[in-house]
């Protein structure tokens, strides 16, 4: 049995790794902060957040969605000079308009404690949830609830964190639009030019080294569908992340009042399956796929300079799934076009709560969200990295097809195409 706490309660937790999760009815920022004995983070490393989702030792991480995150924080692995550590969210809604907010602790898939945050009468845009602290030798847990006013910036800078404010401002132009729905064809292309190489682990890329949290995040939709990355000679490691939301055993260990539940209750056993993969065109003609379908994952030293790191079946694994690009050959590289598919369960966009999010060093997190697919239509055509004159043009595309046929056909890439399985 969990134990269900109130405000100011507090409840031992064990000396192990275990992990906060979040669930809320609408879209929030979640964030944690290590803190000293003066309430304060040493550093830009003890912030996690969607922008840098884990700490600098990697001993506190965050995955999954803005309305079903995990923090994964190993407790015996906090520095000695940890005292706290705070979770927190924001949003540019007032608490009254997100909704309640429940909170779980777990060890592993038990859950030890439950919280929910109500929002009744709640007019503040940042909240304090709650906080793991030490004890006496021992750590414990403790339900906050405390509104804090203004956004996650203040927040924040509450707890020491320096804020960069520089953001970039998203172009505008025009989507495109949908499909009609037609039923599933999972395929997979031959005749292309290359094979791909072995993936590479599947661990996110450590935090890099800023003088300054930016806390700025462009989210690509219809009315913002574009951004402009000004060239550089060296861009970097570029990571794609495909997130969406499994929910594992939500029916079961979440309390009833306030959560979404199991969306997938007739998928229990395997869940869905999505696969994000490209199609790499570079400025010597050749073009290439890369996808878990026919194990062709690519290669990031070597042409076509992107690769899937691994194939997640789950959806369960912490991150999702990433293709990285080596931004160091940005300059051999014409178009980077981004996909995913539903390869198993109901295609149903809305209910994956997928979301695909572009990091750039140097650069706040680029994400759009794959929630607009109607019917049985599998296929997300999601966005394109476009090489204009060295810089990177970032374009959302969100359109959905029956299969990589038709997507192949409405985008001229001229691959041939026959049914294939993983």
């Amino acid at each position: 049995m969990s134990q269900t706490l109130i405000a100011g309660a507090n409840a031992p937790l064990p000396t192990d790794n275990i992990s906060i999760r979040i669930l809320s009815q609408n879209a929030i920022d979640c964030a944690a902060y290590r803190l000293t004995a003066d309430g304060k983070v040493r550093g830009d490393g003890d912030m996690i957040f969607y922008g840098q989702t884990r700490s600098d030792d990697s001993s506190v991480s965050f995955r999954g969605h803005d309305s079903d995150g995990f923090f994964d924080i190993n407790l015996p692995a906090q520095p000695a000079s940890i005292e706290k550590i705070a979770l927190a969210f924001s949003s540019d809604k007032t608490l009254a308009q997100v909704g309640d907010v429940d909170i779980q602790v777990l060890q592993g898939s038990q859950v030890l404690m439950t919280c929910q945050l109500s929002s009744t009468d709640r007019n503040e845009k940042a909240i304090i949830l709650a906080e793991c602290y030490r004890r006496q030798g021992s750590w414990k847990f403790r339900f906050i609830a405390q509104g804090f006013e203004g956004g996650l910036k203040p927040l924040s800078e509450h707890f020491g964190v320096e804020i960069a404010d520089e953001a970039p401002v998203p172009n505008q132009s025009q989507s495109q639009s949908q499909s009609q729905a037609q039923p599933i064809n999972t395929q997979r292309p031959i005749n292309t030019q290359k094979a791909g190489s072995a993936p590479q682990a599947n661990t996110p890329p450590p935090i890099p080294a800023n003088p300054a949290i930016n806390l700025s995040k462009v989210t690509l939709t219809k009315n913002q569908s574009s951004i402009n990355l000004k060239k550089r000679d060296d861009f970097g490691k570029i990571t794609v992340n495909l997130n969406w939301n499994q929910r594992p055993n939500a029916d079961q260990q979440a309390p009833k009042k306030g959560l979404l539940g199991d969306l997938f209750k007739q998928h229990k056993a395997g869940g869905i399956d999505l696969d994000v993969g490209a199609m790499i065109h570079l400025k010597n003609g050749e073009k290439t796929l890369i996808q878990a379908l026919g194990n062709r994952f690519g290669s990031l030293q070597s042409a076509p300079y992107v690769c899937l790191r691994a194939d997640d079946r789950t959806g369960q694994i912490s991150g999702g799934e990433w293709l990285d690009i080596n931004g160091q050959q940005w300059s051999q590289i014409e178009e980077v076009f981004i996909f995913a598919f539903i390869y198993e369960g109901a295609p149903n966009w809305a209910q994956t709560d997928g979301v695909v999010t572009i990091a750039v060093p140097e650069q706040p997190p680029i994400e759009t969200r794959l929630t607009e697919g109607t019917g049985n239509l599998p296929m997300c055509a999601i966005a394109r990295l476009v090489n204009q004159q060295g810089s990177i043009n970032v374009e959302r595309i969100n359109q959905y097809f029956k299969g990589h046929q038709e997507m192949d056909k409405a985008f001229n890439w001229g691959f041939s195409w026959k049914r294939g399985s993983k």
